[in-house]
């Protein structure tokens, strides 16, 4: 099976190495904007080809994988769709994605008319680029399978092929479904962390707030836990709230009432109740600790 991976960083510079790793009939092409990254796998024999231009990467393909991040993958759809790309798609050629947010990307194909099987594989790590991809990265992983309106069952096989070669389970689910659940374990902490930063440093260029430098110099590993996801790729992140905004807010207003509560209990004539504090912190942790 020829696989052609548009975009390759962390994720599909994986599925590259997986795939190689799994030893089974795949031949892989691939294609980034810059080609470094192609380049260097083709040298150490990860891909078969390193394609000169996206077209060149999807021609006689029969699984195309848009590895770009949300906003680029609409982008590359729309080339599908009647554009630069679309001459040299393969007539039963089947196309998914990777991205982190399905119901923008899924309306998009379906318009589209493809045979499009969206995909998301809950698997990451804090570094990106091709540099940092590894064959183990979806190794008994959830892989979100979400089938389009012109999917047929033997689509819905040939990606999932591909998560198996990965290790990775096939788990699938409607678009709003998946967007709803990652607005909430995905997308909110991204927000909050951004948000966390904005509080406590200052939001925008020039307004630093002033007990800033004290506070980082005596930041340690707890704060830089809970403000990872704001260290990542701003293009990604922008795009995943642009193409999910009204699952996050849905959250984010939940978030401001357990919040407002939260503040009703620090605001308490005499000072917060430490029993009472203490209730709600094991709670949380019961929930964390029931799921893990």
């Amino acid at each position: 099976m020829r696989v052609a991976l548009l975009g390759f960083g962390l994720i599909a510079g994986s599925i590259a190495r997986a795939l190689r790793d799994d030893r089974g009939p795949w031949a892989i092409a691939a294609w980034s904007p810059s080609g470094a990254g192609p380049r260097l796998a083709k040298s150490e024999a990860i891909i078969d080809e390193a394609s000169g231009s996206p077209a060149e990467a999807v021609g006689g393909a029969d699984l195309v994988v848009l590895a770009a991040p949300p906003l680029a993958c609409l982008a590359l759809i729309a080339e599908l769709d009647g554009g630069s790309l679309a001459g040299a798609l393969a007539a039963d050629a089947v196309v998914t994605d990777v991205s982190s947010t399905k119901e923008a990307i899924g309306r998009r194909a379906d318009a589209a008319g493809l045979r499009f099987v969206g995909g998301h594989p809950m698997a990451g790590r804090e570094v990106t680029g091709y540099g940092a991809a590894t064959a183990e990265l979806f190794a008994s992983r959830p892989w979100v399978v979400v089938p389009g309106a012109h999917a047929r069952s033997d689509d819905v096989k040939r990606v999932e092929a591909l998560v198996a070669a990965c290790r990775a389970r096939p788990v699938q689910m409607s678009a709003a479904e998946h967007d709803a659940a990652v607005a909430a374990i995905s997308h909110l902490p991204l927000v909050v962390a951004a948000a966390l930063v904005e509080a406590v440093a200052g939001a925008g260029a020039g307004s630093d707030r002033e007990d800033w430098p004290v506070a980082a110099g005596l930041a340690a590993s707890g704060w830089r836990g809970v403000t990872r996801l704001a260290r990542g790729d701003e293009e990604m992140g922008a795009g995943i709230i642009a193409t999910n905004g009204p699952a996050i807010a849905r959250r984010v207003r939940d978030l401001r009432d357990a919040l407002d509560a939260w503040l009703v209990e620090l605001d308490r004539a005499g000072g917060p109740d430490s029993a009472a504090v203490a209730a709600r912190l094991a709670d949380a942790r019961r929930r964390l600790e029931a799921v893990e």
